[in-house]
């Protein structure tokens, strides 16, 4: 995918918001709100549960919240005619008419998504694993089944990119989307290039303030990201896409050097996910990758998410905004309440069939790379290097050294010419062989 970084492509869209309105309601519905029932009630659930409480004349009311050790969770300021429950049965049997399930994970979410969509209860969620992996089965459920499902809040927490690829971009013929979807990689990969710190610094204090779990693998080495891009895929691209289909990269081996090497080609590095649909074949790939330091990727620091998708039609549109938290993240999955109230009250209509491609995904990307090497320093490094190099028929761009490291460990870069990914990996596992090289290969793609 070529991602163009103009101004331009800093719009930001949201979608209108959904208004209830008196008339469109039947007589006997007209100052009847709509049974919500909030299955989890963590920091995100908390949230919910507050909004919906201080709205006043709303079309939602809060009836239910479930939750293990539900004792330990009452609230004073809910209302008292709220029921509070560990049993999903009775919330499955309830006369909730919407389901809110923000408990995360698979199981039970999606046997509890499944019962409810079967029972004729729509559901709203936030479970990026549960809609990245069964999302179009779930939406033919629901279909089926005469209810809706949104997961507005699943990718991208408070930014409204899901809503609008479903309304303000509907009439468009996507091909690309990139993003920086995952809070945690952001902030500490914008830490390592404002400081300069060690990376485990930078983890451990993403980790203090809330912003990356104990244990961060899903974060750091892609799993969360590429969940994320899977859901992008369907709702943009109208494509089927297992998450354990696309390549997913660290970030763990990015030294805070690599931003010094970075700064000298005028760019810096973040964690991108990125999809591009030519004829069949689902490019795709999540990790860290050089991108210009004036771009919009290249100035998102801490734990924001920017999402940028390109049109046939209507060219580039990005999407920003804090892709995390309670409040964010609520205010997503209340949109989607409304949403799915407004339309409860309207005609039912007929359910169209989901028309989903499943094309085949590569990581097989062109482009220019960024190949950093510790070496214990000798003569003939270069040329070493430069003779793989030219066997596999690979151009060097530039060579970059900065002075002040011990000889024994010596970090240097080679830039290469556009090439493929699958012409330049042989190319890399000799060259890491090499006795002279003290630590496998950095290698990263440079997004122009």
């Amino acid at each position: 995918m070529k991602i163009n970084f103009t101004e331009q492509a800093l719009r930001k869209t949201r979608p209108k918001a959904a208004i209830v309105i008196g008339s469109d309601l039947s007589q006997g519905d007209q100052i009847r709100p709509r049974g919500v029932a909030l299955v989890g009630f963590g920091t995100v659930g908390r949230a919910v549960a507050q909004i919906l409480c201080e709205r006043k004349n709303s079309s939602l009311r809060l009836t239910h919240i479930c939750n293990r050790h539900v004792e330990r969770k009452r609230q004073a300021w809910v209302p008292r005619d709220v029921i509070w429950t560990e049993d999903f049965d009775s919330v499955l049997n309830s006369d909730a008419e919407i389901l809110v399930e923000l408990i995360g994970g698979l199981h039970p979410a999606e046997n509890l998504v499944r019962s409810a969509l079967k029972a004729g209860k729509s559901v709203v969620t936030a479970n990026k694993q549960l809609i990245a992996r069964h999302g179009p089965e779930l939406l033919k459920l629901a279909g089926e089944n005469g209810c809706q499902l949104e997961f507005g809040a699943s990718v991208a927490g408070g930014v409204p990119v899901l809503p609008a690829l479903h309304t303000g971009l509907c009439g468009d013929r996507l091909h690309g989307i990139a993003g920086i979807l995952n809070g945690t990689c952001n902030y500490i990969l914008s830490r390592l290039e404002m400081s300069r710190i060690p990376f485990s610094e930078a983890l451990e204090e993403a980790q203090a303030r809330g912003y990356a779990e104990a244990d961060a693998s899903e974060d750091l080495d892609g799993g969360d990201a590429r969940a994320k891009l899977s859901i992008l895929t369907l709702a943009g691209l109208q494509a089927r896409v297992s998450p354990e289909a696309i390549r997913a990269r660290t970030i763990r081996s990015i030294d805070a050097v690599d931003f010094d090497y970075a700064a000298e080609l005028e760019c810096t590095i973040r964690q991108i996910s990125r999809a591009d649909l030519k004829d069949k074949t689902l490019f795709a790939d999540v990790g860290p990758s050089l991108v210009p330091a004036s771009s919009p990727f290249g100035r998102v620091q801490r734990n924001l998410n920017l999402v940028l998708t390109s049109g046939q039609h209507g060219g580039d549109v990005a999407f920003l905004g804090a892709g995390a938290g309670g409040e964010p993240t609520a205010v997503a999955v209340v949109s989607d309440l409304m949403f799915v109230a407004q339309n409860i009250s309207a005609q039912p209509r007929a359910q169209r069939p989901l028309l989903l491609a499943s094309p085949k995904v590569s990581c097989d990307f062109e482009t220019p790379w960024y190949l950093r090497f510790w070496v214990n320093d000798q003569p003939g490094i270069i040329a070493s290097l430069a003779a793989i190099l030219s066997a596999h028929r690979l151009n060097i761009d530039s060579v970059l050294q900065k002075p002040g490291f011990e000889k024994s460990a010596l970090p240097f870069v080679i830039t290469i010419e556009p090439c493929r990914d699958a012409q330049l990996h042989p190319a890399l596992e000799k060259m890491s062989a090499l006795e002279f090289c003290t630590k496998p290969c950095l290698c990263l793609p440079i997004l122009r």
